[in-house]
């Protein structure tokens, strides 16, 4: 029988200590990503059966991991890892396969949902790109942290804290090992011509978006024999890795034009250019004791201005403009929080500086010109990606593949562009003017109503015609692309909604976490406290409004208190998430006859902020705090498991007189 009741207790030991050993593992271990196989030579591929997630579903692909050096330039050169995704076309005699280059820099190359609406005679295939995807990645989270730690994005005290950041990673990166200057375009098209010969392709035909059309200009250059056609959406020529104030003014000015002839937009105002940049030029320092970020609220706006489709809301042109006109600080404040929150990191900050370090002498010639020259946005956007005038340019290591590759180059590959309108990111105009007198067999259709690449997607049957039509006979049909009027009222969550949202929910959950610790304080001072069953079931379960309680907490004291904080930082969510978890382990634990309940609490705290740090340098960033959370209650629960052993040893030695 003493062994049956010792069991409920053997097995909290080791659940307890199972997770905060993950969570020390994690913390301690480096991430086991794609490694160089064993004996492994350059240019050699493996390659396995797996399924490739589409919009139409999983598919059968050949999944692989090319071997490439690291740095062609150098005959000693470490050789590094690239994964390969194939995904084989439904015709049994295929056409040339489709070689996809998403944009960025510095996202993945290896999501492609749209996939399937391509493989019908053509094999379409993703090779991942060096410095994201492959065995070594250029994060850099000294960059991150630099844009989170200052009271904003691009103000005055965070360009040079970025550029030191930028500066800290190139040193850190170089003393692990990593030539930087391999990590160029050349030498990522170099990559893409491995993987075409490893897997026995002649022709191949490109389909670039956004960034990765720079990559479709350079393979052209290099490698012409190699392709066969060359699809550009969204088309980002030489030395416009920035924006160009005055292109995004005469955006604005198309919108204003849009707006005009919507009846909804027309009447809540009667130039819409003019309403956002007086809005823009006169924002709101907070809303309330929430404090509103101006570069922050700048940046966001150039980024949502991409698009204007629905699938990309509430990031789009039509949340943002209803913002602007709303007259609201509170949709202004939530859109400063959502740069806060999305925008540091969703990029790898070291690729995005290698690949873009080809266009560093135009950045610079950007801003000894000048810089803006007083447009609705001003530089925000541009010193967000440059860390300014002095950033990422002249701190970051330059590839000598660069020089050659800095201009434009005409070429003989078949090669289709496609703009939209009104893209804020990548305007049309800049690959009327600059690129298509290039091609000696280029074409060029400019989309109406459509901004960035997403929108171009979003319209599933008209895209999928004009590729398939363009790679299978080299003819451009862009008639299933019917005009559609930008849909300014089509706004499902509005920035004013999204700010309720954003406060309300730190509020409840605050609010929720107080309650659930006072009912706790209640029901553990009643009739001598809580049974040991009924008390570990509270601690498992109270573990987390309790821990989300705290964290919320701890948000709400940044937005009003401390601006320059970062919410999921370990400053913000270690102390309210430990103190809440370890208070309502205690109360749930103690018992009016325990000799030790001064040690209990102490121990169930200090294990709970030991445990919610612990989590949070597991699982840094978004995930930081659920794994707080869980580090906090293991922690809380395995000091108090201790505390109780010793304390039950001496109790079940003491003999009740007769």
């Amino acid at each position: 029988m003493a062994s049956f009741k010792l069991r409920p207790r053997v097995v909290a030991f080791a659940v307890t200590g199972g997770i905060l050993f993950t969570l020390l593992a994690s913390a301690g271990w480096p991430v086991q990503g794609l490694t160089v196989p064993s004996g492994a030579t350059a240019g050699s591929l493996t390659t396995r059966p797996c399924d490739f997630d589409t919009e139409a579903g999983s598919v059968t692909a050949d999944c692989g991991t090319l071997v490439v050096p690291e740095n062609r330039r150098d005959p000693a050169a470490e050789l590094i890892a690239l994964p390969v995704t194939r995904i084989r076309a439904a015709a049994a005699d295929p056409r040339e396969p489709i070689f996809r280059l998403g944009g960025g820099p510095g996202a993945t190359n290896m999501t492609f949902p749209e996939a399937s609406r391509l493989t019908e005679h053509h094999d379409v295939v993703l090779v991942g790109y060096r410095g994201v995807d492959g065995s070594r990645r250029l994060d850099c989270p000294e960059v991150a942290g630099a844009m989170h730690a200052p009271d904003e994005l691009t103000g005055a005290k965070a360009l040079p804290a970025t550029t030191k950041a930028f500066e800290l990673c190139a040193r850190r990166l170089t003393h692990d090992g990593v030539d930087l200057t391999g990590y160029s375009v050349a030498q990522r098209v170099d990559d893409l011509e491995a993987a075409r010969t490893a897997l026995g392709y002649g022709r191949i035909d490109l389909l670039s978006s956004s960034a990765g059309t720079r990559t479709a200009m350079v393979y052209s250059w290099r490698h012409p024999g190699s392709l066969l056609r060359s699809t550009m959406v969204s088309v980002n020529p030489p030395g416009h890795l920035f924006w160009n104030p005055r292109v995004t003014d005469s955006q604005f000015g198309q919108y204003a034009h849009l707006c005009r002839a919507d009846a909804a937009c027309a009447a809540r105002t009667p130039d819409l250019a003019a309403s956002i940049r007086d809005t823009a030029a006169h924002l709101p320092s907070g809303w309330g004791p929430l404090t509103i970020k101006d570069t922050n609220v700048r940046v966001l706006s150039q980024y949502a201005m991409h698009h204007n489709g629905s699938t990309s809301a509430p990031n789009n042109a039509p949340t943002v403009i209803d913002a602007y006109l709303s007259e609201d600080p509170g949709a202004l404040w939530a859109m400063s929080v959502l740069a806060d929150v999305t925008l540091p990191e969703s990029i790898v900050w070291g690729e995005f500086a290698s690949f873009s370090m080809i266009d560093a002498p135009a950045a610079e010639r950007y801003y000894a010109e000048g810089g803006d020259p007083g447009s609705i946005l001003g530089n925000a956007s541009t010193d967000f990606l440059w860390a300014g005038p002095s950033g990422v340019a002249t701190v970051w290591p330059d590839s000598p593949d660069n020089a050659e590759y800095r201009t434009m180059r005409p070429t003989d590959v078949e090669t289709l562009l496609v703009g939209g309108e009104v893209d804020f990111s990548t305007p049309a105009q800049n690959a009327t003017r600059e690129v298509l007198p290039t091609l000696r067999h280029g074409q060029q259709v400019i989309l109406p109503g459509l901004g960035h690449t997403a929108d171009f997607w979003e319209r599933a049957e008209a895209s999928k015609h004009l590729l398939t039509t363009f790679f299978d006979t080299g003819k451009v049909d862009s008639s299933r692309f019917d005009r559609r009027p930008v849909a300014f009222a089509d706004v499902p969550l509005s920035m004013s909604t999204l700010a309720r949202l954003l406060i309300g929910i730190p509020v409840a959950g605050a609010v929720a976490g107080l309650a659930v610790l006072a009912l706790l304080a209640r029901a553990s001072h009643r009739r001598g406290g809580l049974s040991p069953r009924r008390s570990a079931w509270l601690r498992v379960l109270t573990a987390v409004p309790l821990g989300l309680g705290g964290w919320f907490l701890g948000v709400l004291a940044v937005w009003t208190i401390n601006p320059d904080d970062f919410v999921f930082s370990a400053t913000v969510v270690v102390p309210g998430t430990g103190l809440l978890v370890g208070v309502g382990a205690y109360l749930a634990w103690t018992r009016r006859n325990s000799p030790s309940r001064r040690r209990a609490l102490i121990a169930a705290v200090g294990g709970a902020l030991a445990g919610a740090f612990l989590g949070c340098s597991a699982l840094p960033g978004f995930a930081a705090p659920a794994a707080a959370i869980a580090g906090a209650a293991a922690a809380a629960n395995l000091a108090l498991l201790c505390l109780d052993l010793p304390w039950r040893r001496r109790a079940s030695h003491v003999v009740t007189p007769a």
